[in-house]
């Protein structure tokens, strides 16, 4: 079986890591936690600052997200800033509003894709597509998400399948991560709890009402590398109780 390692997306933690000071806490936090891998995401702070107080963490960098424009445009700049971090997952947290409305959208996407992620993959770089809800819209009978991957192969394009959003644009996570299985090294493990008066919240993993055993076991046959937690809201709630509570529970099912 494939061996996963925790990771935490640090865009769940963006608040804490406005400044070095702020980045270097949290991250010896996460430390402290049990975290060993994090994802750069979300933050203001400069590349070669980031990358100085990850290393001396001890921690890794496990992936990234930056824009689609960034990657597509400035192709070695991204190459460089993934070499400062030791990192060999590169992921964009989704496309412009033009790209995901229309299959001419997954065209377009398809021919831009081509040369970037060839200067990519030569730099030993993968490139994943990270999901929300709107890409389940319909055209005819396929969702845009299902159209995605089928026109753009396993060769150029990977998976970061996000169990919320797919969950709220009505899919099945367990069944998304076995069809991305092979192309798939990162996942965004993120729990979905119904509130008192029906309101859908993000919650730690474990808490709320995602299959976990049944995602975890799919994860882990289809060959992903990283199970990476990400809470986008945290409800007044003390933001490392929370990633705490998660990592908890996803040790406890015997990932570390």
């Amino acid at each position: 079986m494939n061996k996963m390692t925790i990771g935490i997306n640090l865009f769940s933690l963006r608040d804490q890591c406005k400044d070095s000071a702020g980045l270097r806490y949290t991250l010896a936090r996460l430390g402290e936690i049990g975290y060993t891998a994090v994802q750069v995401s979300g933050m203001s702070l400069e590349p070669e600052e980031i990358a100085g107080l990850i290393k001396d963490s001890g921690l890794t960098c496990a992936a990234t997200h930056m824009s689609w424009p960034q990657i597509r445009d400035n192709t070695e700049q991204v190459i460089n800033i993934h070499k400062m971090y030791g990192c060999k997952h590169a992921a964009i947290g989704g496309l412009p509003q033009e790209y995901v409305q229309t299959a001419s959208g997954i065209d377009r996407f398809a021919r831009e894709i081509l040369v970037p992620i060839q200067k990519l993959a030569d730099a030993g770089i993968s490139f994943s597509y990270h999901n929300h809800h709107h890409e389940f819209i319909k055209i005819g009978n396929k969702t845009w998400l299902e159209m995605l991957y089928e026109r753009i192969g396993p060769k150029h394009l990977y998976a970061e399948i996000d169990t919320y959003w797919v969950q709220t644009g009505g899919g099945d996570p367990v069944q998304w991560i076995r069809k991305m299985a092979g192309r798939q090294p990162l996942l965004h493990v993120k729990d979905k709890a119904i509130a008192v008066g029906g309101d859908q919240r993000f919650a730690p993993v474990g808490s709320g009402n995602l299959d976990w055993p049944g995602i975890l076991k799919a994860a882990e046959e289809s060959g992903v590398e990283y199970v990476l937690v990400e809470q986008d809201e945290m409800y007044g709630c003390d933001p490392f109780e929370a990633v705490g509570a998660s990592y908890k529970f996803l040790a406890s099912m015997g990932l570390s």
